[in-house]
This record gives structure tokens, C-alpha cells and sequence, in this order.
């Protein structure tokens, strides 16, 4: 019962078991904070009812201790349930049999530890170890971890193999497609460049997507083998956040086309620097005949390419909370835009957008015609109206580039300015100076809120050493928290941004 949550995590770090053990054993980690509190309180209340009743005799004074043992047990899955997952576990197949195998193993743990106890029992017949025989069943909330790495680790086995008979399924419909394969990587933005190409190149073509953020190997080929490929255009949205992992999915795609967004310190955790990032990401530029690159990454271009700034732009742009206004420049052709997304860097994953469909043979008049049919990508500085208050979703934005952008969109509001955020992380060495960074942005806002354990400290000191006002700065555990005090703030006309609302692993 203690697993649940813990199952969910598992699946968002990839099954990986260094990843897991490694979040799970980090020093400010509730979920083990909470596994420890109710290892202790079983313990202790296990063994003061059994003391208790003890002039019942031992068994019966053992069946009692069952009471608060199964009544803590009650109520800890309930506040559990209570708190859900921000990313709910998908119930995938491999989830499924993890769970079942995971289920049935920790049942024989827990058999074998009645069984050892029994044995114990008999050896020493001693009536005070008689009375405490059950008390050692409380280090069972502290294996589950350990026991769920350890099947994890063991189904590789069979899991491994079977992933890559899923891939290569994948990549053989792939090969044997004659869609246009669109590769589509960076930093930042390309989920939104995807859906902006998707909807553009619709006017022309049928397209399908990797949907959501399917950007790994396993999310690629899911596509492929539940969607098919009857399209002209297929659009492969590819993540990184280790070396080698670009050329992976450019295997498994071979795409002919490519778009590389850009890059910032995002990953630079797990890539080491700027510079590793930067290569890892222009491996799609070398796997593709012709690539679409934004600006901070032009000097991997090839003649053949086209760069944002060199050969086309988005110009002149004019922000509002309406949308988004600018001068689109293509090569042979400049014209005026008008899109119902926020932003500097909306106006600029859609030329990137744009640029693409130039490559792939669509006029002017098309991609013009494409643009009109744009909508904003959920969750990605989405604005939505609610009692008045004017609400910014930004919750699945995690990096620089993009938290520089929302804070601008918000200071446009006409009310108040409340900011919801946890900071940024993945940043490696960064983390402080860019959290500081972000901190020092918020600085004039009527409100802001910072969410959680992981990075607000750095926030809140580049906050208030840009001048920000204590009093208006508020530090909360959780995002319901957060929501509570919202509740009681807002009023009608306020804007508030939620930047960054950070998945259940950190």
C-alpha cells in the first residue's frame, strides 16, 4: 500500500534504478521522511499495546497490537490518496507487470518475515521477544524501496529485449514510410514548434505527431505503432538529457529535415556544461539533409540551412495578453502576424514553424493561411480566465530562456501581479546563479509565491537583493498550498502566472 506513489515515480524517471534510488535517498525527500515516521509509529505503538495487554497472555496480546498497526496503516493510505501524483502513472503494460511481479515478491517478503519471526520465537521462548515478535514488521515501509529497485532491476531482463522488439517494430514501419521525417530538438520550445508546424503544414499536407512530450525512443515508437504513419509529414519531437541519446532517436527516425530551436543551461545537470549540450543537440543537424536553426545555435549551420536572423525572423514583435503580434521575414516574403499565444518566444517557435514548411515546399500564401489556424499549446504560458482573474499557465516551462519570456507577458496585467514558482532546476552548477537570476526578475510584483523544497532559497535572495519587498513574498510546501492562499488573495482583475510547476520527482 505504501508503493503506490512510489510506482508513479519509478515510471517518470524511466524505470531507472540509479535515478530512482538516487531521488528516493536525497537528504530533503518527504516521501522517506514519511516511510521513516510510519516505521516508528507502528514500532512504538505495536509494542506499547502488547505490553499493555500482556496479562491477557501473548497471543491475544499480539492479535490487539494488530489494531493500531492495521488503524496507522488505514490511515496513512488515506493521506496518501489524498495526494495525488502532478504526473499521474500512465498504466502502460510494463507498469502492469512491474506492479503484479513488485506485488507478489513483497507478499513472500512479508511471509518469509512472519516465518523468520515464528522461527525466532520458538528458539529463544522467551516471553518478553513473545510479546514484541511483530514489532520488526515496521521496517517493511522501509524496503519498499529497495525491494522495488530490486524487481526493477531483475525484469531488465525480459524488459530490455522487449523495448527494443517495440523499437525496431517501429523503425521498420518507419523505413518502409514515405512520409517526410521531421526531427525537431533544443533546449526549449519543441513541443511548441511541433504543434505550430503541425497546424501550418495541415493546409498542405496531413501530419501526424508525436503527441504531447513523446520525445524519448519508447514515447517515438509508441507513436508509430498505435497511431501508423499514413501522413505526408511526420513530426519527431526528440529529448535529451545525456550524450549519445540525440543519435538514438535519429536511428530509429532517419529524419530528412530538422529543427533545432536553440540552447540554454537546461540538462547542463546531466550533460556537465553548456558546450555538451550544444553538441548534443547539433548531432540532428549532421543526421539531416537540411535543418532550421534558431539563433543561438547558427554556427553549427550548414549552407544548405536556414537560421533565424540570417534568413528569416520574427520582427518587430508587439506583446499583449490577447496574443502575440509581429512581422514574419522569410526569404522571399514578409507579411504580418497575428497569433492567440504569449510571448517574445511564441513569436519565434512559430518562424521557426514557418521556416520548416518553406523547406518543405509550401508558399508563402500557405504558411500564411496555416498561421491563422494556431491556438496555444496547453500548459505553455496558456492564458485562461477564471472568476475574473486572469490565469498564465505556464506549468510545464522549465527553462530560462522561457521563465524570462512568461515574467515579461506577466508584467503586461493591468491589476495585480502574482507569481506561483518553485525555480528552475536541472541546471547543473547554474542553479544558484540562475535561480537568483530568476528571483531578481520577480522583483515589483504584487505577490509572489514560492513553492516547495528545491530551490526557493536561491529565489527569494535574488529577490529581495533586487529590491524586492519581504512582505510580499510567501514560502509554501506544496502547490495546494499555494492555491489556499490565492483563494483568500485574488480579486478580480489580478493576473497570476504559475511558472514551472515541477513533476512529482523533484
Amino acid at each position: 500500500m505504501c508503493s503506490v506513489r512510489l510506482l508513479g515515480i519509478l515510471q517518470q524517471e524511466g524505470y531507472s534504478c540509479r535515478a530512482f534510488l538516487k531521488w528516493y535517498y536525497r537528504s530533503r525527500n518527504i516521501e522517506r521522511k514519511k516511510a521513516s515516521l510510519l516505521a516508528i509509529a507502528v514500532a512504538l505503538l505495536t509494542a506499547v499495546v502488547s505490553v499493555c495487554f500482556s496479562f491477557l497472555g501473548s497471543e491475544i496480546a499480539n492479535l490487539i497490537s494488530a489494531v493500531p498497526f492495521i488503524g496507522i496503516a488505514v490511515l496513512y493510505c488515506i493521506s496518501e490518496s489524498r495526494h495525488a501524483l502532478k504526473v499521474k502513472e500512465v498504466p502502460t503494460p510494463r507498469l502492469m507487470r512491474l506492479t503484479i511481479i513488485y506485488t507478489l515478491v513483497m507478499l513472500a517478503v512479508n511471509i518469509g518475515l512472519a516465518f523468520a519471526m515464528r522461527a525466532v520465537a520458538l528458539a529463544v521462548n522467551a516471553p518478553w521477544y513473545n510479546l514484541l515478535r511483530y514489532v520488526p514488521f515496521a521496517i517493511v515501509p522501509l524496503l519498499v524501496p529497495i525491494v522495488l529497485t530490486g524487481v526493477c532491476f531483475a525484469m531488465k531482463a525480459y524488459e530490455t529485449p522487449h523495448t527494443a522488439r517495440f523499437i525496431k517494430r517501429a523503425k521498420a514501419e518507419l523505413d518502409k514510410s514515405s512520409a517526410v521525417k521531421v526531427g525537431i530538438t533544443g533546449s526549449f520550445g519543441k513541443t511548441s514548434v511541433k504543434h505550430f508546424a503541425a497546424t501550418i503544414l495541415s493546409v498542405r499536407f496531413k501530419v501526424i505527431e508525436t503527441p504531447y512530450s513523446y520525445n524519448t525512443p519508447s514515447g517515438i515508437a509508441r507513436t508509430v505503432n498505435e497511431i501508423g504513419l499514413d501522413c505526408n509529414v511526420f513530426l519527431a519531437e526528440m529529448g535529451a538529457r545525456r550524450m549519445g541519446e540525440i543519435a538514438q532517436l535519429c536511428d530509429i527516425v532517419t529524419p530528412e529535415y530538422g529543427i533545432l530551436t536553440g540552447v540554454c543551461p537546461q540538462h547542463t545537470e546531466t550533460f556537465g556544461s553548456l558546450e555538451a549540450v550544444k553538441a548534443e543537440k547539433g548531432v540532428l543537424v549532421g543526421r539531416t539533409r537540411r535543418c532550421v536553426l534558431g539563433r543561438s545555435v547558427a554556427d553549427l549551420a550548414r549552407k544548405e540551412d536556414l537560421v533565424m536572423g540570417r534568413d528569416f525572423d520574427a520582427e518587430d514583435v508587439r506583446l499583449s495578453l490577447d496574443g502575440t503580434r509581429f512581422t514574419l521575414r522569410l526569404p522571399d516574403a514578409s507579411f504580418p502576424v497575428q497569433v492567440p499565444v504569449l510571448g517574445k518566444h511564441a513569436a519565434e517557435d512559430v518562424a521557426l514553424a514557418a521556416a520548416l514548411c518553406l523547406l518543405l515546399g509550401m508558399t508563402a500564401d500557405e504558411i500564411k493561411a496555416g498561421i491563422a489556424e494556431i491556438t496555444p499549446v496547453a500548459h505553455r504560458l496558456e492564458r485562461r480566465n477564471q472568476g475574473g482573474v486572469i490565469i498564465l499557465d505556464d506549468a510545464y516551462n522549465a527553462n530560462t530562456a522561457g521563465a524570462q519570456n512568461a515574467v515579461e507577458v506577466l508584467k503586461l496585467a493591468g491589476g495585480r501581479k502574482v507569481v506561483v514558482t518553485p525555480g528552475i532546476v536541472e541546471l547543473g552548477q547554474l542553479e544558484e546563479e540562475i535561480n537568483a537570476r530568476l528571483g531578481a526578475s520577480l522583483a515589483g510584483l504584487d505577490l509572489v509565491i514560492l513553492v516547495g523544497e528545491t530551490l526557493v532559497l536561491e529565489v527569494r535572495s535574488g529577490y529581495l537583493a533586487a529590491g524586492g519587498e519581504e512582505e510580499k513574498l510567501r514560502i509554501v510546501p506544496t502547490l495546494k498550498d499555494a492555491q489556499n492562499i490565492l483563494a483568500k488573495e485574488l480579486r478580480t482583475g489580478d493576473c497570476v502566472l504559475f511558472l514551472n510547476d515541477l513533476p512529482d520527482i523533484y
